[in-house]
């Protein structure tokens, strides 16, 4: 069966956004500690979600590097700007390297079934998690310390994630109030009258974007800190995790032709080597945020369009209003769409029967989300599986 490649509905807006929890708090932290300029990192937010709409026609997701945007958060006096510069070069220049020689099809093989969906089961773990801590959370905003408030001794936080979930649940087949339109628009209103722009920065304009030649040491820095270590995990989700999960949910569409290992290392290899030239934020596709779209109800190339022109304008416009705005909306209102996302996920192991194949896609699951390192999680998989097919090994 296949869809109408580019729809522009409401139902389609509510799908591309469904992947906020993701985007929203890891470029924020990005651009208020580690001072990347917020017009570079919205801008290219939007260009790659324009670029994948229209070369895949899919809701394929734009999400920043888990594993490095969190060491850089974490270690901004070691993470410099020129270091993250040349981060995205290395990791685009890597993976276009793999597409064109076609070494990331080899790679492939080593990616069956029971390992995309152990890969896919600890990232849903995981979504829903940090889904939780922000619900849970006691402060209403990303960038507010002090911005909670409580009403009788209870955080409103919580309350509000509470709320929104049940929203969610009763709005999420709606085509007329779809669920994450709907969500979105009463958090960010709520965030506006909570008093969300108070202080913030309301000048129009862009951010000022410079071009970066990092230097050898920083190649060196960032490919020790940064581009070896996210390397498996954007193998095994951005590459075959987000093919695989185009060909579950998109099965009999013609588009998924397109949906394809070197497709995505393409994708992802250009759009990082123009980001690092700049000091935007690293990014890559992923399965979890291709979930969360289509649960939200995205399901052409369309929503990609829309969410990605809404990036261009903010950048190009408002580059420091839009960082305020997107700010403004409420953590418990984020947290709900990473649960939602991470359900989605979760679901995918449905079609797993057999017991060894369930045993290895448990193991990765549980080793992936208790370490938060899918590197790990697939190799100790491919170490099992292969031990179980060699000693004949019956779960």
């Amino acid at each position: 069966m296949e869809i109408r490649s580019y729809k522009f509905d409401r139902t389609e807006f509510a799908g591309s956004l469904g992947d906020l929890g993701t985007l929203i708090p890891l470029s924020v932290a990005l651009i208020l500690i580690n001072g990347l300029s917020a017009t570079s990192v919205l801008l290219m937010i939007g260009l790659f979600y324009i670029f994948s709409g229209f070369y895949f026609r899919l809701p394929i997701p734009v999400q920043p590097l888990k594993l490095v945007s969190a060491i850089a958060i974490a270690f901004p006096e070691k993470v410099t700007l020129p270091i993250l510069a040349a981060a995205g070069m290395t990791f685009g220049a890597c993976l276009l390297m793999l597409s064109l020689t076609g070494l990331i099809d080899w790679l492939a093989r080593f990616f069956r079934k029971p390992i995309m969906r152990g890969i896919q089961l600890g990232l849903g773990l995981i979504l829903f998690n940090k889904g939780m801590a922000l619900i849970l959370k006691p402060e209403l905003f990303i960038n507010g310390a002090d911005s909670a408030i409580y009403i009788a001794g209870v955080p409103l936080n919580p309350v509000i994630g509470i709320a929104g979930g049940m929203l969610t649940l009763v709005l999420l087949a709606s085509k007329r109030f779809p669920a994450a339109l709907v969500l979105v628009s009463a958090g960010l209103m709520f965030g506006i009258l909570a008093g969300a722009l108070n202080n913030a920065d309301l000048t129009p304009g862009p951010t000022a974007v410079r071009f970066y030649i990092p230097t050898l040491s920083d190649f060196s820095s960032a490919l020790i800190l940064l581009v070896i270590p996210q390397m498996p995990l954007t193998l095994g989700n951005a590459v075959m995790g987000t093919a695989d999960t185009c060909l579950t949910l998109f099965g009999e569409d013609d588009r998924v032709r397109r949906a394809t290992y070197r497709g995505f290392s393409t994708s992802m290899g250009l759009m990082n080597l123009f980001t690092g030239m700049i000091a935007g934020m690293p990014m890559c596709h992923g399965s979890g945020g291709l979930a969360a779209h289509y649960r939200f109800g995205a399901r052409t190339g369309g929503s990609n369009l829309m969410i990605g022109l809404l990036f261009v304008i903010l950048g190009l416009g408002f580059g420091q209003i839009g960082i305020s705005f997107l700010s403004a909306i409420p953590n418990a209102v984020l947290g709900v769409l990473l649960v939602f996302a991470g359900l989605e996920l979760l679901m995918l192991i449905r079609d797993i029967k057999e017991k060894n194949d369930l045993f290895v896609a448990g193991l990765i699951a549980g080793i992936g989300f208790a370490t938060h390192n899918m590197g790990i999680a697939f190799f100790t998989g491919i170490i099992v599986m292969n031990l179980m097919k060699w000693q004949d090994i019956k779960i």
